[in-house]
């Protein structure tokens, strides 16, 4: 005879404390709806229309996801996609450096970002809300003094003249096609890094380490989690993708403005908590963010294809944000129930 503690946790339960849940609900009514509005938006094209803003915005959801998920935030991650981007463009035309070369330096600095951040808030046990705040400001500061010192605008450009461009825009930039309909290599990307994040966090033992310093840091380190380092390389896991969106922009649009990226962040943060997380830490998917950046996709797209104003995506967002919290503390509550 069957225990009925256990028969009481079946897969239905299973799926309804799942933290993406409510992205896939969500996901789903914003495609029925603009879809039914809309032939454009449900064609191939519109299809691959929608999952261009979504990709580049999925990878920063996705490491966001990471971080939020192991307790802290991260201010300076959509600056940063604007610093690493100003640094590859500068270095490959006002330098004549090769591309490979110039992104490999971004990458370095990107990476040297993240470990700061990090070092200052496991060392100073300052709230990383505040650190990466400071480092968003000095980052912004830079981009604008540093291009308009080295160049007299706000803007770099002429990537596409550089040696190396067309094998680096090919490999971050390119597109793909699929019966006929042209779907940007970013997607690609996406997909490569929300499966590696979902990897970590389901079947490492570092997954094990975000889970546990996000839900309780001390009791983590009670039993041995090396939280700081865990924190550090979180912040540094943000810090490449921050990277690899720079670079993906820059070699896109070949050139880039000295204030891309700011106001990001928030918007990175948002997706994250539409995909499940908490503000709380120690709970969340990278798969949830990952359909939390399609939902944003869809109505960033899906607004225009019905020809409304620009600024009810703004309303979207606030809208989707309140809902996915009111819908995550509800799963988390339930969540605490069935386990114990």
């Amino acid at each position: 005879m069957t225990d009925e503690r256990l028969a009481d946790v079946g897969v239905l339960r299973r799926l309804l404390i799942r933290p993406e849940l409510g992205a896939v609900v969500g996901a789903l009514v914003v495609f029925a709806f603009f879809a039914s509005q809309s032939a454009v938006f449900r064609s191939l094209d519109g299809v691959a229309n929608w999952l261009d803003p979504a990709s580049t915005l999925g990878i920063m959801a996705v490491a966001i996801a990471l971080l939020m998920i192991g307790g802290e935030f991260d201010l300076s991650a959509g600056v940063l996609t604007g610093t690493t981007g100003l640094i590859l463009v500068t270095l490959a035309t006002e330098y004549g450096l090769n591309v490979w070369p110039a992104m490999l330096v971004s990458l370095v600095v990107a990476l040297a970002v993240g470990l700061l951040n990090g070092l200052i808030v496991t060392r100073t046990n300052l709230p990383s809300f505040i650190v990466t705040l400071g480092t968003f400001l000095m980052l912004q500061g830079l981009n604008l003094g540093v291009t308009k010192a080295l160049t007299g605008t706000v803007q770099v450009g002429g990537l596409r003249e550089a040696g190396g461009y067309a094998g680096a825009q090919a490999v971050f930039a390119g597109t793909v096609e699929v019966a006929g309909t042209s779907f940007r290599v970013a997607i690609l990307w996406w997909v490569l890094v929300t499966g590696a994040a979902t990897w970590v966090l389901m079947r490492s033992r570092a997954g094990n380490w975000i889970f546990a310093v996000g839900g309780d840091e001390r009791a983590a380190r009670a039993v041995g989690v090396p939280a700081a380092r865990t924190k550090i390389a979180l912040f540094m896991t943000t810090a490449f993708a921050a990277w690899l969106v720079g670079s993906m922009m820059a070699l896109r649009y070949t050139s880039v403005q000295a204030n891309i990226g700011i106001g990001q962040e928030f918007i990175y943060i948002i997706a994250a908590v539409i995909g499940g997380c908490l503000l709380t830490g120690g709970y969340g998917s990278a798969i949830g963010a990952a359909i939390g950046a399609v939902i944003f996709g869809m109505a960033d797209k899906g607004i225009v294809f019905l020809g409304w104003d620009a600024d009810w995506f703004k309303f979207f967002l606030g809208a989707m944000l309140l809902l996915a919290t009111l819908a995550n503390r509800l799963v988390r509550r339930y969540a605490e129930e069935v386990r114990h």
